[in-house]
């Protein structure tokens, strides 16, 4: 990890040039801290103003209100303790179409935005007027009167503003601010390189589509020691362009809260994702996975490395995915993944309940789901290993709500084209793991339990060519065998362990 250390020390040089730099104080230029101005010409004058030599843009304590700003080369914009930067409320400062973010870097270089005060995208209000130039026809939108899985009328993502923007930037630094209450991505990175996310703080449930932070298609990038509670994914990484990839990401100590899923690569997966290193995630009232590695848009997964998770109150585990969406595109590949010391307890009920914009319940009854590791008939995902892992459910399960008959596993849908999901198979007829179209498994130091009575069978491996099973603890199960095979060339099984009074632990069959 030669290279992380070098982009640290890269950032903590340019953060030390900045500050030796003169500051611009955006009050020097008219700003007025009034929580009702408008101060965008004063802040991009400051801007313009210290780009030319480079240095500090200072947004000092008070309630600064802001329409669109453009970020330059060689600049800090530094919010001071107390010091608030207010979105504009008003839907037209945005732009006629689709709406800018609020702050936007493009193809700039040695940037930052750092300080402990606060960007707040006044969401509530900002959706109030979004709204009434909907409704009194100012605004073209072709999707808002359209009901979504939430039940509700929302206007289309390019109508929301983004709250950070930065497309083709190179050395950036974001350090210890918070932000909030957004109405679309809270904020978006595309195609940059030589970034740094230290201590920030993301704080988003107003609306949908609140992603905490979207990595598209990014290079040598830290996210360390931040907080995300957001209403869609905590930390998500993206791939756009199928020339493009995210590549050498090291994610570490962050605490996540998401209505979506907490951890995910993708969905968008064109390019893909390769060398993405992740550390010790403390993850809590999460509607979707802990855990979401996926390509359906022809991308690869290689190379990831995840360890150290402990995830509370969180609706699934594990949800590794491949799948086609695009019917003009190659499939992808998902391979060499390592997930080790991995804690999760799943529950019965809905995990963000009580949260504004909490995530859509299912369609349909469903007993908890099993975490899964699912590829597409031909096209398995490979070389999966997972280590050291503890998952508790809640069970609970009941026929009555809902069943599926461990004989009838090809009736299971494959739903190759189907927006990738957890939930996305339906009812299923494992309650730990389900496994299905999947080549060189291991499993070792697995542990899995549940708190009330389960039906169904613990573990389900369907079409995998090669499974490894070693110390494999399941301490309470209602079926024999313990964990079905179906279709499984070259097992190798050592150290399996059921529930005492299991008569049959393994059970083979080539339905």
């Amino acid at each position: 990890m030669k290279i992380f250390s070098l982009l640290i020390c890269l950032s903590l040089t340019a953060s030390i040039s900045l500050a030796q730099q003169k500051v611009y104080n955006i009050t020097s230029f008219g700003a007025r801290a009034d929580g009702k101005t408008l101060n965008t010409q004063a802040i991009q004058q400051a801007i313009d103003q210290a780009s030319v030599k480079g240095g500090m843009v200072l947004i000092p304590k008070g309630r600064f209100v802001t329409g669109v700003i453009f970020l330059k080369s060689n600049v800090n914009l530094h919010l001071a303790t107390g010091a608030q930067l207010l979105a504009t409320t008003n839907r037209a400062d945005y732009g006629p179409k689709k709406a800018s973010a609020l702050i936007v870097a493009n193809k700039q270089q040695n940037l930052a935005i750092t300080g402990k005060g606060l960007i707040d995208g006044q969401a509530a209000l900002l959706l109030k007027d979004i709204y009434r130039m909907l409704n009194n026809g100012t605004l073209e939108d072709a999707e808002w009167k359209s009901y979504n899985d939430w039940h509700q009328m929302r206007p289309a993502e390019d109508n929301r503003p983004h709250l950070i923007n930065f497309t083709d930037c190179n050395n950036v630094e974001v350090k210890n601010i918070t932000i909030k209450n957004g109405l679309c991505w809270i904020q978006s990175y595309i195609n940059c390189t030589n970034m740094v996310f230290d201590s920030i703080r993301v704080e988003s449930n107003t609306f949908l589509n609140n992603d905490g932070i979207d990595l598209v298609d990014c290079k040598k990038v830290k996210v360390s020691h931040s907080f995300f509670n957001v209403a869609d994914d905590g930390i998500c990484l993206k791939s756009s362009n199928p020339q493009q990839s995210c590549e050498d990401i090291d994610i570490s100590d962050c605490k996540i809260r998401s209505s979506a899923s907490a951890f995910k690569l993708g969905t968008a997966s064109s390019g893909g994702f390769k060398r993405i290193k992740v550390r010790n995630l403390y993850i809590y009232d999460t509607f979707r996975s802990a855990i979401a590695l996926e390509s359906v848009d022809g991308g690869t997964l290689d190379d990831i490395d995840i360890r150290n998770i402990v995830a509370k109150n969180t609706g699934n585990a594990i949800f590794i995915r491949l799948g086609k969406r695009k019917k003009d595109a190659e499939i992808g590949k998902v391979h060499n993944i390592y997930i080790g010391n991995v804690k999760v307890e799943i529950p019965a009920g809905k995990p963000d309940a009580g949260y504004e914009s909490a995530g859509p319940p299912e369609p349909f009854a469903h007993n908890v789901f099993p975490a899964s590791i699912v590829g597409v008939p031909g096209s398995p995902v490979q070389n999966i290993t997972l280590s050291d892992i503890s998952i508790t459910y809640a069970g609970g399960a009941t026929k009555e709500r809902a069943y599926f008959s461990p004989d009838s596993l090809n009736r299971i849908p494959e739903k190759i084209s189907n927006y990738p999901e957890f939930s996305m198979f339906g009812e299923l007829p494992a309650w730990g793991f389900y496994v299905r179209h999947a080549e060189n498994i291991i499993m070792k130091n697995i542990t899995l339990n549940y708190m009330k009575s389960d039906f169904r069978t613990p573990c389900i491996f369907d079409d995998v060519n090669g499974l490894k099973l070693d110390n494999v603890q399941i301490n309470k199960s209602e079926t024999d065998p313990v964990i079905i095979l179906n279709k499984v060339t070259q097992p190798e099984i050592k150290d399996v362990n059921g529930p005492a009074g299991s008569k049959k632990l393994i059970g083979y069959s080539n339905l």
